[in-house]
């Protein structure tokens, strides 16, 4: 059996470990630089940028969750003619789920987008040139919440700031507990990588 130092494995796990947290990472990369887009297409017009909303990005999770397994078509996302959108009967439960009410709500705008393999240059203009271009042009929004579930990326916009110290807890407990199967499964290839 190959002799090991303690030094060299634990340098193994702490670079597997490193290697699958870019992982969980790199699905928030989209998101990011989705609001990004936004906000510089919003400073090219003066207006404020919009602030990263922990509970705006829960309902669009919920939102996105319930457009995944529809295909895109020329009626669906940016492309739906507004008033025929599909309601969710869900929608109080997800409010719920999101630590958000009613009254916060009540003048927020939810933005859907269906983009095969979400190009990120198409889901941009996505937003900036379509009938969503209203809503990202106006004043009264000063934050929102992205999420992307497929081929669907949803925008939540909202009139206040919900503070973002709230986390939404199922968010982070799936972060952790994500977090703690990386590190056994690095711990677990690294002991097959040496025995």
């Amino acid at each position: 059996m190959p002799s090991v130092s303690l030094s060299t494995l634990s340098f193994s796990i702490l670079i597997l470990v490193a290697y699958f947290f870019s992982l969980s990472a790199a699905s928030d990369d989209g998101t990011k630089q989705l609001l990004d887009g936004i906000n510089k297409y919003r400073s090219s017009l003066n207006l404020s940028t919009l602030i990263d909303n922990n509970h705006a990005a829960c309902l669009a999770d919920e939102f996105a969750e319930k457009l995944k397994s529809q295909p895109c078509t020329n009626t669906t996302g940016s492309n739906t003619i507004p008033g025929t959108e599909e309601q969710f009967a869900e929608y109080p439960e997800f409010l719920k789920n999101c630590h958000l009410n009613v009254a916060l709500t009540r003048d927020s705008s939810t933005l859907p987008a269906c983009v095969p393999g979400l190009d990120a240059s198409l889901v941009l203009s996505n937003f900036t040139k379509s009938q969503y271009n209203d809503d990202l042009n106006n004043t009264g929004f000063v934050s929102a919440g992205i999420s992307s579930e497929g081929d669907w990326i949803v925008v939540v916009l909202l009139k206040s700031d919900v503070k973002s110290d709230d986390l939404d807890f199922s968010r982070s407990r799936n972060v952790v507990i994500g977090s703690i199967w990386s590190a056994f499964l690095a711990l677990f290839l690294s002991l097959l990588v040496w025995f």
